[in-house]
């Protein structure tokens, strides 16, 4: 096992956003192959709708589990020991000037696309009153699932935040409860949670819900269970020394999104959100990096998130593309590789041209105002 401690040096002087940053490289670098399988397996999503069992990557869903896992691991390590000090406002407002920059930023991107798409013209079919309600309810991270031609999406100007809501949820439990919690009592919270994960996963049949009105109780249920495993194993030490690097770590993490469909394929999805990510996290946080590959998992770590919240207009775009211009398979793949590589591009640009200096911006005065 490897020690915590050992990666102390790894947190950022800043009292704001040493809470906030990663600590585990290989982690940060996982992350951010996590959030590219989800925007192949949206755009994937489009072209082999409705018949998922043919997607090569048709288990991409399953990423926002790792996230969940990764994020219970992640505020374990930088607010177990801390919260006390800083009080349960002041781990709100950092977890805030951490995520909400982007969830802003993702819903006036969600009506931009609406308003602009070329290749689904606004017809004004929801009036401005009911836009401003939308883009409110999306900047605020209140659902509202109203939005038919969007499948009553969450959040229907971004769709991606239906997860940054139960982030939120999980992060409130955490600072009033979960921060209290004796490692006995969290086991049993874990597997309650666990035993109403696979509920959930028996009665639907797999493990995709939490993203619309109809399927809302599944999100609380997957980030119920994954959230505290990865509290779990921050709080038990479970950091399992091994050499397999990021490229081997990335390559069994990739495994679990490109695994096909099965007949008991709720089970399958099951046992991979029970034991096999939080198996991933015990790995990544103790596994050896190359310095050769620690840029790469840097950069990985850092665009993941502005990545993840951004994509997801193009997303519209390409679907209503898809559906109006039916591209034959070259024009098709050609489409979503430069696609992907484009949203890769202006996930970098939006990080350093927008969230960073936000968020900089944001702990300035938070500091300023604590002095």
């Amino acid at each position: 096992m490897n020690k915590l401690k050992e990666n102390t040096g790894n947190l950022e002087k800043s009292p704001v956003i040493q809470h906030t940053k990663q600590h585990f490289v290989i982690l940060d670098g996982l992350r951010g192959v996590a959030a590219l399988a989800v925007v192949v397996f949206h755009f994937m999503e489009w072209i082999y709708a409705p018949d998922s069992g043919k997607n090569f990557i048709g288990h991409g869903f399953l990423a926002v589990d790792f996230f969940f896992c990764l994020s219970g691991f992640v505020i374990g390590y930088a607010y177990d020991d801390r919260l006390g000090k800083m009080g349960i406002m002041g781990f709100f407002k950092a977890r805030l000037i951490r995520l909400h920059p982007l969830v802003m930023l993702g819903s006036v991107l969600g009506l931009l696309a609406l308003l602009f798409d070329p290749f689904a013209p606004y017809a004004g079919q929801y009036g401005t009153g009911k836009l401003i309600l939308l883009f409110v309810c999306s900047a605020l991270l209140i659902p509202f699932p109203v939005m038919e031609d969007r499948g009553f999406n969450l959040f229907g100007l971004n769709a991606p935040s239906w997860s940054l809501f139960w982030e939120y949820v999980a992060n409130i439990v955490y600072a009033l409860v979960l921060c209290k919690l004796s490692r006995r009592y969290l086991i049993v919270l874990t597997v309650l949670a666990a035993a109403t994960l696979c509920f959930v996963s028996y009665r639907a049949g797999n493990l995709l819900g939490g993203w619309a009105g109809e399927n809302f109780w599944d999100g609380g249920a997957r980030i119920a269970y994954s959230f505290s495993a990865g509290l779990l194993i921050y709080r038990s030490n479970w950091i399992i020394k091994n050499r397999l690097g990021f490229v081997g770590l990335a390559a069994l993490l990739s495994l679990a999104f490109v695994m096909p469909h099965f007949e008991w394929n709720w089970v399958a999805e099951a046992l991979v959100v029970l034991f096999y990510f939080p198996l991933l996290v015990a790995l990544g946080a103790g596994s050896s990096l190359s310095p050769k590959l620690k840029k790469l998992c840097v950069f990985s770590g850092k665009i993941s998130y502005p990545l993840y919240m951004t994509h997801y207009a193009a997303i519209w775009m390409f679907g209503n593309y898809f559906l109006s211009s039916k591209p034959g398979t070259t024009e098709l793949y050609l489409v979503v590789s430069v696609g992907t590589a484009i949203l890769i591009g202006f996930a970098y640009l939006v990080m350093v041209g927008y969230d960073i200096p936000v968020r900089r911006y944001l702990s300035s005065k938070w500091r300023q105002r604590q002095e």
